[in-house]
């Protein structure tokens, strides 16, 4: 779909939804005797699905300003890794968006293979690509499940969240973990993919696009669904883009920016896929954008396993890749990296780097700067909830509060990326 066409049309269906709710406002706001309520959304309410709060303006159910406010979890992540090795730091990127863990671990990974100078083989980037894929399937499934338990709809969730499941029963046969799952290591993966890995992923690839079926059956021409979600909290292409959205949210206003097709990494260009845009921008078209980007995953997917090449699963990096722990009990070389990997004495290069990876809420970016050192000199997170999160009072003023609700839903604004 042609980008100046999409947002013409978004620029139009925008201007209606403003004027609409301009018209809803105005009296409110030139009525200096209305009385107004102060309501407190969060910071730990069920409907906010996060530690986080937006103080409202009501004026009865409907909201007239609303102001965001983050910093309830207080980690300071960015300054923990400056005082960690380089490998020691992927515990704490997957506790950022933790409904997508793995993409987060190997975005990192990547940004530290830019500094070191370190080329992945054509293996482990594919072994990355079904991992990075398979996240965000669960991040998706997630977002759009959960926004049809805020408008009423249970049933839906709970058919996704076995496949969810599943998801999770192959990351356990990949790394032993679920949820955090430290996937991955500077230079590929921590291990080969298992028979069992691989027998479940394929039984998974079966079953799993009936259930996809089903749920959009339930949802994508459902009167009451639609009646909840449609024309609630559009935004615009230019102010996204002001806003400085990405990820579904941008591209569900119409703009075709996804960075695994316009900067290609980890072997990307290798796959056949599509980029869904909406028209909109408005929950609705979050939730078709979704629910298509899964089954674009699901293309990338297949392509990945069935082309997957032979060789290492991981580079020959001795200085950053821990060796294998039988050659460390019998190799003295690989017991002395072991060592040093370990107690943190090899030093990076001096370094200035930036690396972004397609998340499940937009572009993932690390900037590192490294002295030389042993750790990372300065660390800096784009997580891309912080970022489009700020434009959420806009949105929701002028909507009622069980419309702020899913607003906030279809956005996925996952707590663990707004304080790093």
């Amino acid at each position: 779909m042609a980008v100046n066409d999409t947002l013409e049309g978004t620029h139009k269906i925008h201007e209606e939804a403003v004027a609409q709710r301009h018209g809803q406002l105005m009296p409110l706001l030139n009525d200096f005797s209305q009385e107004l309520t102060t309501l407190n959304l969060g910071p730990t309410h069920p409907a906010t699905h996060g530690i986080f709060q937006n103080i409202l303006q009501m004026d009865g159910e409907r909201i007239v300003s609303g102001v965001p406010t983050i910093g309830y979890i207080h980690r300071a992540f960015e300054k923990i890794a400056e005082r960690r090795p380089f490998y020691q730091i992927t515990p704490l990127t997957d506790r950022m968006n933790y409904c997508s863990s793995p993409i987060n671990n190997m975005g990192w990974h990547m940004t530290v293979e830019k500094l070191l100078g370190v080329t992945v083989p054509k293996r482990a980037q594919y072994m990355r690509v079904i991992m990075m894929e398979l996240a965000r399937i669960a991040d998706h499934l997630i977002c759009n499940s959960i926004l049809g338990v805020d408008t009423g709809a249970f049933t839906g969730f709970l058919y996704v969240f076995q496949e969810r499941e599943k998801i999770y029963e192959i990351y356990e046969e990949v790394c032993g973990s679920r949820l955090t799952t430290n996937m991955g290591r500077v230079g590929g993966m921590e291990r080969d993919f298992s028979p069992v890995a691989l027998q479940k992923l394929r039984d998974w690839l079966k079953t799993f696009p009936a259930v996809m079926k089903e749920f959009e059956s339930m949802f994508n021409r459902n009167r009451i669904f639609m009646d909840r979600v449609v024309n609630v909290g559009p935004i615009s292409a230019e102010k996204a883009l002001n806003y400085g959205f990405t990820g579904p949210n941008l591209r569900a206003a119409g703009v075709d920016y996804d960075v695994r097709a316009m900067n290609p990494y980890s072997s990307y260009e290798d796959f056949e896929f599509d980029i869904p845009v909406g028209t909109n921008g408005d929950t609705y078209d979050r939730f078709i954008v979704r629910n298509e980007e899964i089954w674009q995953s699901l293309r990338i997917i297949k392509q990945a396993l069935e082309n997957l090449p032979e060789g290492p699963y991981h580079a020959d990096a001795p200085h950053y890749y821990l060796p294998a722990k039988q050659e460390v009990y019998k190799n003295m070389e690989a017991l002395i990296y072991h060592f040093k990997i370990i107690m943190g004495e090899i030093d990076a290069p001096v370094g200035e780097v930036y690396h972004s990876v397609e998340g499940g809420n937009g572009e993932l970016g690390f900037y590192l700067i490294s002295d030389g050192g042993r750790t990372p000199y300065r660390l800096h997170f784009r997580r891309p909830c912080f970022i489009y999160y700020q434009a959420y009072p806009e949105m929701a003023v002028g909507t009622t509060l069980s419309d702020a609700i899913v607003i906030l839903s279809s956005m996925n604004v996952i707590a663990g990326e707004l304080d790093a």
